[in-house]
């Protein structure tokens, strides 16, 4: 491979003829001549001087194309990363200027493409250097699109062009003042400029030459799109520049003469396509100037809305608007009527002289006549199905579904569009329109107006009497010349459920969902779908109603599941019968069957479709919900689809992980024993504890969930891993994440007090320093005494092992130490404020005694206090006997009564409620404790010894104590 180091002063073409053989070289196709290639220019793209060998090279316009394109491309490239002063290996102040001339001599680029980037990486510079070190650049360009060459012209227009829309997007005021005073002193021009290619175009239409008439109109648009620029961002306060608002109420006067020049251009020509273009530049300009200066725009709100409205909503558009040009000009009406800043105050004196100015415009604009006339079209035009849509939905249903539904070209098509006008217009002049729409349903079919105004027309509309009468016999005419009515009825009503709907019509309503489920018509199966989905969501659902119907909709969805074949579609349906069993929960375990049996092959044929593959998990959650320990029978299928959900050396991850983490919980929650498969799936989990993501609150659910599942093997297995994550997470984790992970440690001790301790052994020093230092956050704190107090209470000897440990580290005497912590532990008391953690402390503390420890002794104050304490929390009086009892003790399992809306109990609340008949807080009585561990004390001391102790005790508290001790 050659190599050079070239100087700014040396010879350029010899240079040129170096790169120029390494250029074509990275070109090739071949890898073996690529990367070496590629990796010399990466060795050069720090030389001095060889930008200006690329500029040489891509300005030669008889060199091969493709070269040609990637010199540019190393060119801009180069901009972004050396052309800034503090840039490292920036380019020289010398060679930049030379550059910078070298770029704006010729505007005489044949390639279109070459020469849109040569435009850019212009103004790319300029973005850095107009116009304190670039002062000629402007000039230059208002020159250069003066000239009569044609193909000058365009490039310097296509130049001139990308600058304005550069320098117009920044954002720092010293900027922004650069570019006003651009603005104003260029904006004559730039209108000048506009006209001239606007009136050469109107004149050439008629010639019928069509490359005169794209040429000129190519000049056109690019002209219109400096001035969008300029108007919309080149000044404060546009409205006092006459030049400004000449040009802004002259857009539409060549809107109009745009619009009739396409009676004379056909309809599938490049022509056509840039004409409409520049028809939609025209209401772009408008709109971008309405949404940054709305109001500057108040003088133009009243021709707005008569252009709009006369071209959308009567008989003046007719043969010239296409869809496009509708949606603006829709979007148009929709930000005067909604804009914030016409919008008065309650109280009219408060308001703006500006804003009352607008309003009155819009008051006096928007007659009844005028809301009437819109409101017609909107529903009896607008609204109707078209030829083109009515043939989609008979070749392609599912198509037509997605389309409607908010395909990828959803958002700028016109049915939208005018759903969402409908919406504004309804709400702002609802007292004008309402009667007008009620009037409408007495003779038309209104149902998609009536469907989007549902919460508008609540108090107007008898919804229950309608659905008797009128729509529940529409949905049972089977004639295929019903399908559209039977499913604008449905969805008619999945919009008014949750507005207003006796729960008493709802079997009705189920009734009509399983007939329509067996339509021949597969949309109004969807739409159905759809609807059913709403119903089920609603707040008002009620199980009981809904049972009888369960087995056939259920059927019959899982049919519309496998007769779909777009992935929308399945996601669509997947997610209605998600909700289905989601809202019945263990009732579905009769008919899960044949979902249970699909889905791996679903899963299978979904591997390149990652959003399907959500869907899948997400019904999978619910399933293992709704089946229980019965969803142990899905293992097989279910833990690879977790293995890999959660893999993150796996690419899915970044799609599937959460649903797949919380499917993993749930199917931890729900698992009635360990298998070694459901065991192994935890290898995913030290990778995940490392991202540190949001997910991380779920990682130590389903930590926490192995433990209680099978603490034994889980830790013997994964402790040791565990651990070590947890101890670098602790380092560097929020205070939340603290406590979460102290937590995990927590539960592993209440469920086995022997191994627990050991396993996670190198944490106990940093919550024993947590506890010595006296922790500043109270529920960190809290935690770290939970776990203290289970060791102490329930392993001592590992207890006294970890003291030992901690009077070595801290280098001072064990019984100090320990005198120590209970003196903090008391000081903290009020930060635990759980009371089982807080009778744990009391039972822990207590456990010290008997003793003839002095510094226990010492300390027997305060464990007296927190005793009591614990005895205010834990005792109740029976009001039969008059004696107290301890409330948290419980001496046999109770079944708790599920009601109706309740969710059964998991296998995992089984466990926990198993493992509380074993934990010392729930078993032993604190006020018998006590009263042992006292009288043990007396023993050791003899009464008189025993009765000076008592004596450091408060005397009010001495006496709650004895209350509490009546009867032993």
């Amino acid at each position: 491979m050659l190599t050079y180091h070239c100087q700014v002063s040396m010879d350029l073409n010899s240079a040129s003829t170096v790169v120029l053989q390494v250029l074509t070289q990275a070109t090739s196709q071949d890898t073996a001549v690529l990367k070496p290639a590629e990796e010399q220019l990466k060795q050069w793209e720090t030389q001095p001087g060889f930008y200006s060998v690329l500029l040489n090279i891509f300005t030669n316009h008889t060199l091969d194309i493709n070269v040609r394109w990637l010199a540019v491309l190393y060119f801009k490239h180069g901009i972004d990363r050396y052309w800034r002063r503090v840039a490292p290996h920036a380019l020289s102040e010398e060679e930049k200027t030379t550059l910078r001339a070298g770029l704006i001599t010729n505007f005489n680029e044949p390639i279109n493409q070459i020469a849109t980037q040569i435009a850019v990486l212009i103004a790319k510079v300029a973005r850095l250097d107009c116009p304190r070190q670039w002062p000629e650049l402007i000039p230059t360009l208002i020159e250069s699109v003066k000239v009569q060459d044609d193909l000058r012209q365009h490039r310097a227009l296509l130049t001139f062009y990308h600058v304005t829309k550069t320098l117009a997007s920044k954002r720092l005021a010293a900027d922004r003042k650069l570019f006003y005073d651009l603005a104003s002193g260029i904006y004559n021009f730039a209108c000048s400029l506009w006209n001239h290619h606007t009136d050469t175009f109107l004149q050439q239409v008629s010639s019928g030459n069509e490359a005169a008439i794209l040429s000129s109109l190519e000049r056109t648009l690019l002209s219109l799109k400096v001035l969008r620029k300029l108007t919309v961002n080149g000044f404060v306060e546009p409205h006092k520049n006459m030049e400004v608002m000449g040009f802004l109420h002259g857009i539409f006067v060549r809107l109009k003469q745009f619009l009739e020049c396409s009676r004379n251009i056909g309809t599938d020509n490049v022509c056509r396509d840039r004409l409409e273009k520049t028809i939609i530049l025209f209401t772009k300009v408008l709109l971008d100037f309405l949404d940054q200066h709305p109001f500057s725009f108040t003088p133009l709100i009243q021709r707005s809305l008569e252009f709009s409205v006369s071209y959308v909503f009567t008989e003046v558009g007719e043969g010239v608007t296409f869809e496009r040009f509708i949606v603006q000009c829709m979007n148009l009406i929709k930000m005067i009527v909604k804009n914030y800043a016409y919008k008065p105050s309650k109280n009219f004196e408060d308001s703006s002289p500006e804003t009352l100015e607008a309003h009155k415009i819009k008051m006096a604009f928007f007659t009844y006549p005028t809301l009437t006339e819109i409101c017609r079209r909107l529903v009896s035009h607008y609204f109707l199905l078209t030829e083109e849509e009515l043939t989609m939905w008979e070749e392609d249903p599912e198509g037509f579904t997605v389309e409607e539904t908010g395909g990828d070209s959803w958002k700028y098509s016109l049915r939208p569009c005018t759903e969402v006008l409908f919406i504004d217009i309804f709400h702002e002049y609802n007292q004008t329109l309402t009667p007008v729409l009620l009037e409408m349903m007495q003779t038309l079919q209104v149902y998609n107006a009536v469907g989007l105004a549902a919460y508008e027309l609540f108090d107007s509309v008898d919804f229950d009497q309608w659905f008797k009468n009128q729509l529940l016999p529409e949905l049972q005419v089977i004639h295929n010349r019903y399908k559209p009515l039977r499913r604008r009825v449905i969805w008619l009503i999945g919009q008014w459920i949750s507005v207003k709907f006796k729960s008493d019509l709802r079997p009705m309503l189920y009734e009509a969902i399983c007939n329509l489920l067996q339509d021949q018509d597969l949309v109004v199966r969807i739409e159905t779908a759809t609807t059913l989905k709403l119903t089920v969501d609603d707040f008002e659902f009620r199980t009981d109603q809904f049972l009888p119907y369960l087995e056939t909709m259920f059927t019959l969805l899982f049919q519309l599941l496998q007769q779909v074949t777009e992935c929308d579609t399945k996601m669509h349906v997947l997610h209605v019968l998600s909700c289905v069993i989601e809202r019945v929960n263990v009732q579905i375990r009769p008919y899960v069957g044949c979902l249970v049996q699909y889905l791996p092959l679903l899963w299978k044929q979904s591997e390149e479709h990652n959003m399907l593959r959500c869907a899948i998990l997400t019904t999978l959650i619910h399933l293992v919900q709704g089946l229980g320990a019965d969803s142990k029978n899905l293992y097989p299928f279910l833990l690879p689809v977790i293995q890999l959900s959660t893999d993150v050396s796996q690419p899915p991850h970044v799609y599937l992980l959460e649903d797949g983490l919380e499917l993993w919980l749930v199917t931890l929650e729900n698992s009635p024993c360990v298998t070694p498969e459901l065991l192994r799936i935890f290898q995913n989990m030290s990778p995940l504890l490392e991202l540190s993501s949001e997910n991380l609150r779920t990682c130590f659910k389903i930590i926490n969930g192995y433990i209680f599942l099978s603490s034994t093997e889980f830790l013997q297995t994964y402790a040791v891993g565990l651990c070590q994550s947890f101890c670098e997470l602790l380092k560097e984790i929020t205070t939340e994440g603290q406590v979460q992970v102290l937590k995990v440690v927590e539960n592993a001790l209440k469920v086995n007090p022997i191994l627990g301790p050991q396993m996670f052994q190198p944490i106990f020093p940093y919550v024993f320093k947590g506890i010595i230092e006296g922790e500043r956050y109270p529920v960190v704190m809290s935690t770290y005494l939970g776990v203290m107090g289970r060791v102490l209470l329930q392993n001592t000897s590992f207890f006294s092992s970890l003291l030992n440990e901690m009077a070595h580290k801290f280098n001072q005497e064990m019984d100090q130490l320990l005198g120590n912590m209970i003196e903090m532990w008391v000081d903290r008391m009020d930060n635990i404020t759980q009371p089982e953690r807080r009778k744990l402390s009391a039972l822990a503390l207590l456990s010290l005694l008997p003793s003839d420890n002095s510094v226990i002794q010492d300390k027997f104050c305060g464990i007296i206090n927190i005793s009591v304490e614990g005895l205010h929390d834990v005792m109740t009086e029976d009001p039969e006997t008059g004696t107290y009892k301890d409330c948290m003790l419980m001496s046999h399992l109770e079944e708790p009564k599920v009601t109706e809306d309740e969710e059964p109990p998991t296998e995992q609340d089984k466990r926990k409620k198993m493992l509380a008949l074993k934990d010392p807080v729930h078993t032993v009585s604190l006020q018998q404790f006590i009263y042992e561990k006292l009288k043990a004390q007396q023993e050791i001391l003899g009464e008189q010894g025993f009765q000076s102790l008592m004596e450091t005790v408060d005397t009010e508290i001495v006496t709650q104590l004895q209350e509490f001790l009546q009867g032993f």
